[in-house]
């Protein structure tokens, strides 16, 4: 019976993975001009919308930090702990897909009706393993999209500050955070076509024009690459870039939003090496140019000069931003709506209102805690490390623990990795590694990096990392004074004669830096 479960069934489980979802979504749609243009701009599914979502939510404003963790790490040891995370974290998203499609198999031959329900990570746990993994995966996963929505806001303050320094950063968070809140009107990550295919557009250029800015400016003098010095700075690095390629926690929303989610197996992998060809030109590029500098500028428009381009990328970066904080905080308007009882309501006014109070926490947060780039790095080591590495590796195993399991496992690994003793050895590897190179040294360095950040900046900061204000001197210069009035503020007393000197003789040491000697 198990051997004929494992056959027989493959396709008509595949049917109904597929086919019963996409009857679900056009259910009542009528073929008319509005609805295509709909269907074009807001209402995807296909394999093409999940790599446009995986791939603009997985590189947003890391591309900024990651030039501050090469400074921190080394050019080696950054371009190959891009490379090792983004491999790891292909894997992961690869083995949170297999679940989800086990966890919704099993609940369709049961009948189970997702008609109106979003399919969420920590649901996937309890039906596959119980509640004690729901509630960790639960408490992880929500933490860790809190403060994703926190990262974006504190990036939206920073990059906008680059173009108008006449508002301080912290205002600024105020003013994105209101405009942040307009997410709670996007229903669904099926709505979001438009805007992956957007912010992909956006990071493209932003990490094009980083490159090719940095090549064309040139290595700025005395530049000087260090790095790795400080055992702190290494894995405060490191972990930033496992927070780069860590950006699955939203794996399980996107397949739901898929027509076939059995498509999505290979989608994170191709995202992850588009992403590469981004993040390693331009985190390279900018290392070369500024070097150490970089150690106090962890976002790279600080270091080049004002331009039309520059401020392009500003901009689009700034969108950009705006659409991964509906990323990162969609999961958790759904979890809220659960917890509410208003998650299959139809009204999207009544789901809107009630998604306002999520926002609020994620603003405070980013107000208290502005820090960009070290937060990165903290967020990656306490958070990223068991969301979608450690949790997704132990579950896989624990879920196919037994031979019956397998055997009527919806899909079997491929071969290329070993079937299933490879796989088992794949996550076993991932769970040693990030337990103690991510969060053991990488908690370690970045608590101590940002535990710095607070008792140098402070909470509350008022503008993190900005240019200390020029002097009142320059900023303010005295009005000249008359000729018959004396410079009281010298410490000389000038006796200005009412006609020029008729000597060409140079100017007096005391009156050729007499400006020095002014306060106003």
């Amino acid at each position: 019976m198990a051997s004929n479960t494992n056959g027989s069934e493959d396709k008509p489980v595949e049917t109904v993975v597929g086919g019963r979802y996409m009857e679900m979504e056009q259910d009542g749609e009528v073929n008319t001009v509005k609805s295509r243009l709909s269907g074009f701009l807001w209402h995807g599914g296909s394999a093409y919308d999940a790599w446009f979502s995986c791939a603009s939510n997985q590189v947003a404003q890391v591309l900024l930090t990651l030039p501050y963790s090469f400074s921190q790490l080394g050019m080696t040891s950054g371009i190959l702990f891009q490379l090792f995370y983004g491999l790891l974290g292909s894997w992961t998203a690869y083995l949170i897909s297999i679940l989800y499609l086990e966890y919704r198999t099993r609940k369709e031959r049961e009948k189970v009706d997702f008609r109106n329900h979003v399919i969420q990570w920590f649901e996937v746990l309890d039906g596959l393993l119980g509640k004690h993994w729901r509630n960790v995966g639960l408490a992880f996963n929500c933490t860790f999209l809190l403060f994703g929505s926190v990262i974006q806001l504190i990036a939206c303050a920073s990059n906008i500050y680059y173009i108008n320094d006449k508002l301080d950063k912290r205002t600024w968070t105020y003013i994105f955070g209101a405009c942040c809140a307009t997410t709670v009107f996007i229903p669904s990550f099926h709505n979001y076509r438009i805007w992956s295919f957007l912010g992909l557009v956006m990071t493209t250029y932003t990490a094009w024009y980083l490159t090719v800015a940095s090549l064309l400016h040139g290595q700025m003098e005395g530049v000087k690459h260090s790095g790795p010095t400080k055992m702190v700075l290494y894995f405060t690095g490191a972990t930033n870039i496992l927070y780069t390629f860590g950006g699955h926690a939203v794996t399980v929303e996107i397949m739901h939003a898929m027509w076939r989610p059995q498509k999505f197996k290979a989608i994170y992998l191709l995202a992850t090496l588009y992403v590469l060809t981004l993040t390693l030109p331009s985190a390279v590029s900018v290392y070369w140019a500024f070097g150490d500098a970089l150690l106090t500028h962890s976002n790279a428009f600080a270091l080049l000069p004002r331009t039309a381009f520059r401020d392009m990328a500003v901009v689009l970066m700034l969108i950009h931003q705006f659409i991964t904080f509906g990323f990162a905080c969609t999961p958790l308007y759904f979890v809220w709506e659960k917890l509410i009882g208003l998650h299959d309501c139809r009204s999207l006014c009544k789901r809107a209102a009630a998604r306002l109070p999520v926002v609020i926490p994620i603003w405070f947060l980013a107000i208290i805690f502005p820090f960009f780039g070290p937060i990165n790095s903290a967020v990656g080591a306490l958070l990223v490390s068991f969301t979608v590495y450690i949790i997704p590796a132990l579950a896989h195993m624990v879920t196919f623990r037994s031979a019956q399991a397998r055997e009527n496992a919806v899909e079997a690994p491929p071969k290329f990795v070993g079937r299933w003793v490879g796989t088992f050895i794949i996550n076993a590897f991932i769970v040693g590694w990030v337990l103690v190179v991510g969060f053991g040294f990488g908690g370690w360095a970045s608590m101590t990096n940002f535990i710095h950040q607070i008792d140098t900046f402070g909470l509350f900061t008022k503008c993190y990392q900005c240019p200390p204000p020029p002097s009142p001197v320059l900023a303010n210069p005295p009005a000249p004074l008359p000729s018959n009035v004396h410079n009281l503020t010298s410490p000389f007393i000038i006796s200005p004669s009412p006609t020029p000197a008729p000597s060409p003789a140079p100017m007096p040491f005391f009156l050729r830096h007499r400006h020095h000697h002014h306060r106003p």
